[in-house]
């Protein structure tokens, strides 16, 4: 793959890592519930990775001409993501020190990264469309693998940052309880109109013309 390719993608990629969404708001309430953020930021990576593999297996196009697989996909996601933000806002997470802080499990905070990001039917979309046209068709690279690679550095982008996102929440929130309260809130609220404007999304496309 040509070097310009990658670090044109690498610009996009992290532009849209950059910009706050329901990631965002799985890692601060990460950052402020657990004593480390590294399990929910591997459950976000490792949903990325299935979405990448989907894509790059071409089963991705194939979920996109089937009817009504993309609507159920998007209901699915919308659901979780509902979900987990009223309950950040019933039960906004609060820094605790770190001797006090819950470790809770690791399989279920991983579990719910997976579905924040792997059920989410935008990245889908986005990956299908903006994966394949940083390839190259006349590559001495096989288009999957040129894809694969392309997730990895996507990937990275996320780990670094939400990484930084959920540490850095927990660290300038510590002594701020009432803000740290109402950050978890406001994270709730955006995974909860993110889930909204899904729905809504979906009832639109199945009123007659």
């Amino acid at each position: 793959m040509a070097i310009g390719s990658l670090a044109a993608f690498w610009v996009v990629s992290f532009l849209l890592v950059v910009t706050p969404g329901a990631d965002w708001a799985y890692a601060i309430s990460a950052g402020l519930r657990y004593r480390s953020v590294l399990p929910a930021v591997g459950g976000l990576l490792a949903g990325y990775v299935v979405i990448t593999l989907v894509v790059a297996g071409g089963a991705a196009a194939l979920l996109a001409r089937t009817p009504g697989a993309l609507g159920v996909l998007t209901l699915a996601g919308a659901a979780y993501l509902g979900w987990l933000g009223l309950s950040t806002i019933v039960r906004p997470p609060t820094p605790q020190a770190a001797s006090d802080a819950p470790t809770g499990s690791w399989a279920a905070q991983l579990g719910r990264g997976v579905a924040v990001s792997g059920l989410n039917p935008k990245a889908l979309l986005l990956f299908l469309a903006l994966l394949p046209q940083f390839t190259d068709p006349h590559g001495t690279w096989p288009a999957a693998v040129q894809i694969a690679t392309l997730g990895g550095m996507h990937m990275l982008s996320c780990a670094v940052v939400y990484t930084g996102v959920g540490s850095g929440s927990r660290a300038i929130l510590r002594t701020r309880p009432a803000a740290a309260r109402a950050v978890s809130r406001f994270s709730g609220v955006a995974m909860t109109l993110i889930s909204v404007g899904l729905v809504a999304e979906q009832v639109l496309r199945l009123r007659p013309a």
